[in-house]
């Protein structure tokens, strides 16, 4: 699916040819004399449509608009989160209409200070994520109709960097989702790794692919000991965005990949076990932020670590009351295999030292108590750093893909110990998100370091089932208001190498 950004008054919006005319029509909507205004004016008066958010007036070859058909939709106050909705309730109907091409009207959004690229960026987002449909394993997938959507503006200049940014957010989302789709016999470690040798066929990346042999050779008997219950090889994937200075000190991404997660021995129970595809959203996220840096090329460095492998329960599985040794030379306790994704974590935390970052983000579906804690509104972000926290915070909020700050106090420790290890990897049912956040925090001692925990935002159950792209926008928006504050110095431009 195309989209462009169009200078488009409101007259020249009602004379646009397209399938569809989508108008945006805030509260603070004000009259006009043009065919369209007249007519959404006389709508409200009639009492037919208001502008609360997410209201919607459909019509038929309306006189005096060019579009096959016009919908109005309420946007309430005109906010990015009030444009987000009123955008995919419109979406409904759009896609399951035969509609190829549609106009997407923002000029009524307009006031005397403009059209803010929030808006502009929250209406991409919103058309993108709608549009999307899942077909890669289906026998005859049907064809997006949707084909071309034209955001029309009052001025595209003033809102194409948004535009932009917007764009390039949505592709990586639409990565990230496609990952997290797939059933896990098409989306393996070694598919994933091969997902990442693309991503370095783009402008300023590179990827490297470890595996079994390099990583017994790093010692990271942690990632190891939850790969060996499966006949799918791990693999250990380390992208690299170059956008500075070599000697600018990278932000690090490390996402959790277990392609596929039935407990290990502590096995899960059946029902919704097939959604454990979706245990490497994590990882899919880091894919997905890397698309988008590719495509705008910000003044920064990063790099993604993804440790990718199975938990499966074969009869070289670990076993509760294991004890396996890290990369780091801790020694680690088992007592529940089902809490694996901080086992492979650890060591990809660990191997984050080698590039003395600025700053280090852990991105993970990694507990149910987060669910139980948050819901599906907002990932869990505990830091050890009180300015990467604001930070992620503020940039998810710009992002509309919230987090929290979650508690880090000692205290909470205090059940990871264990008679037989340096630590366990499990305590109590209590505060169990925190919990696991503090045996992370064990291994990334030495940078800043957040964790998100995405295990209720990742992905939608029930018939909505799919994977939601998060929190790629998110980490966008974090990398990218890391770029700005950076100093402006020449880049290192480098072709990639898979």
């Amino acid at each position: 699916m195309d989209f462009e950004l169009k200078t488009l008054s409101r007259p020249r919006s009602a004379s646009e040819k397209c399938d569809a005319l989508v108008v945006l029509v805030p509260a603070h909507v004000t009259p006009g004399a043009d065919a369209l205004s007249t007519l959404i004016s006389g709508a409200i008066k009639a009492g037919h449509f208001d502008a609360e958010r997410g209201k919607m007036l459909q019509s038929y070859r309306s006189p005096g608009v060019s579009a096959t058909r016009l919908i109005l939709v309420g946007v309430g106050s005109g906010s990015g989160k009030d444009v987000r909705a009123a955008v995919a309730a419109a979406m409904g109907p759009i896609k399951a209409s035969s509609a190829q091409k549609i106009i997407l009207s923002l000029s009524w959004l307009a006031t005397d200070d403009g059209l803010g690229s929030d808006q502009v960026q929250a209406a991409v987002l919103a058309c993108a994520d709608g549009a999307y449909s899942y077909r890669l394993t289906k026998s005859k997938p049907a064809a997006p109709r949707l084909e071309k959507v034209l955001i029309g503006v009052p001025a595209a200049a003033s809102v194409r960097q948004g535009f932009q940014a917007g764009l390039a957010v949505a592709r990586g989302i639409d990565l990230a989702r496609e990952w997290g789709n797939r059933p896990a016999n098409h989306a393996t470690p070694t598919m994933l790794a091969g997902a990442a040798r693309d991503l370095a066929k783009l402008r300023g990346i590179r990827a490297e692919v470890l595996g079994p042999r390099e990583v017994a050779r790093l010692g990271m008997g942690s990632f190891m000991a939850v790969a060996r219950g499966s006949q799918e090889p791990l693999r250990f994937i380390v992208l690299r965005y170059s956008g500075a200075a070599r000697d600018q000190a990278p932000v690090v991404l490390v996402g959790k990949g277990i392609t596929f997660d039935t407990g290990g021995i502590s096995i899960k129970p059946a029902p919704e076990m097939d959604e454990m595809k979706f245990d490497m959203c994590g990882a899919a996220s880091v894919l997905g932020a890397f698309r988008a840096l590719a495509e705008l090329q910000p003044n920064i460095n990063v790099v993604g670590l993804i440790p990718a492998c199975e938990n499966m329960p074969d009869g070289r599985a670990l076993k509760p009351g294991d004890v396996v040794r890290s990369m780091s030379g801790q020694t680690i306790e088992v007592l529940n295999t089902d809490a694996e994704g901080r086992l492979i974590l650890c060591d990809a935390l660990t191997y984050a030292e080698r590039f003395k970052p600025r700053a280090v983000v852990d991105i993970a579906t990694l507990t149910g108590a987060c669910v139980i804690a948050l819901g599906a509104v907002r990932s869990g972000l505990f830091a050890s750093d009180d300015a990467l926290a604001l930070a992620l915070s503020e940039a998810g909020e710009a992002a509309l893909d919230p987090c929290w700050r979650m508690p880090l106090d000692d205290e909470y420790a205090e059940g990871l110990k264990t008679n037989f290890a340096d630590v366990a990897n499990v305590a109590g049912r209590a505060a169990g998100s925190v919990t696991a956040a503090k045996f992370l925090q064990r291994f990334a001692a030495k940078y800043p370091w957040a964790h998100l925990d995405i295990a209720g935002t990742a992905w939608k159950g029930g018939a909505a089932k799919g994977s939601t792209g998060r929190p790629v926008g998110l980490l966008v928006h974090y990398l990218l208001a890391q770029a700005a504050s950076a100093p402006k110095r020449a880049r290192v431009s480098r072709r990639a190498k898979a």
